[in-house]
């Protein structure tokens, strides 16, 4: 009889009158060009589209070495890394990311990934509004995933970007975590992203021991002297 009581619940629930003032389901008003094209405010971490990296100077953060796709419990990325050109690198490591595939029907968005990766090169924005006509559109490719000369993602036919959806990522969620260990409370673990440079700290959080240094700031306030330590091996360290 369990069921019929299931039944009965919902024949009820067809004639029930909604209390005056009452927050009621409306039709779905977003989209560009539509009326009412206003959204709701996203929280800071909002796990979205995900977005692959580069360093200021423009080489690429990922290295190919398939820790995301390895850590991932959905089995939606797809990596394969090569050997760099010695005279025209695409990485500062020996390898950089030749393949990478995202399938979009499979990720759960856990953000593992971005856990995973020891050169933050893959991170998610707050987009999640993107429908697909066919099943190809929902692999994501590294030409979409990489982010332009500018820094900026790329922004796909069937994505409904707004402004602000590239900031406070889950990269910046990870760059002010103290993950546990208080040496590092207060403290930005992150290095800087073409287009954004180093980005700021969460609210409460100190730039003090941040590596590369925000604009303005001297070595000193960092810890760090002069000496010639800023090759990639330093500089692009990551999280300390």
């Amino acid at each position: 009889m369990g069921y019929l009581n299931g039944f009965a619940v919902t024949f009820r629930k067809l004639f029930h009158n909604t209390p005056t003032g009452a927050i009621v389901t409306t039709e779905y008003g977003g989209g560009r060009g539509r009326k009412h094209d206003e959204k709701r405010p996203k929280a800071d971490r909002v796990h979205g589209r995900h977005v692959l990296n580069r360093y200021e100077d423009g080489m690429e953060k990922c290295i190919g070495c398939e820790l995301c796709a390895g850590v991932c419990p959905a089995k939606c990325i797809y990596v394969r890394g090569a050997d760099n050109d010695p005279e025209n690198p695409t990485s500062p490591g020996e390898r950089f990311g030749f393949i990478y595939e995202i399938n979009y029907l499979r990720c759960i968005h856990c953000d593992l990934c971005v856990e995973a990766c020891p050169t933050e090169a893959i991170t998610e924005s707050k987009l999640f509004e993107f429908s697909f006509t066919n099943r190809q559109d929902a692999i994501y490719t590294k030409a979409e995933l990489l982010v332009g000369d500018d820094g900026m993602p790329k922004h796909l036919p069937w994505e409904d970007w707004r402004p602000g959806e590239d900031l406070m990522t889950s990269a910046w969620m990870r760059a002010t975590s103290p993950s546990g260990d208080a040496d590092y409370v207060g403290k930005v673990a992150w290095s800087g992203e073409l287009g954004y440079g180093l980005r700021a700290p969460e609210s409460g959080q100190t730039t003090e021991g941040a590596w590369p240094p925000p604009a303005g700031a001297s070595h000193d306030d960092h810890g760090h002297d002069d000496h010639d330590d800023h090759d990639h091996g330093h500089a692009h360290g990551g999280n300390h």
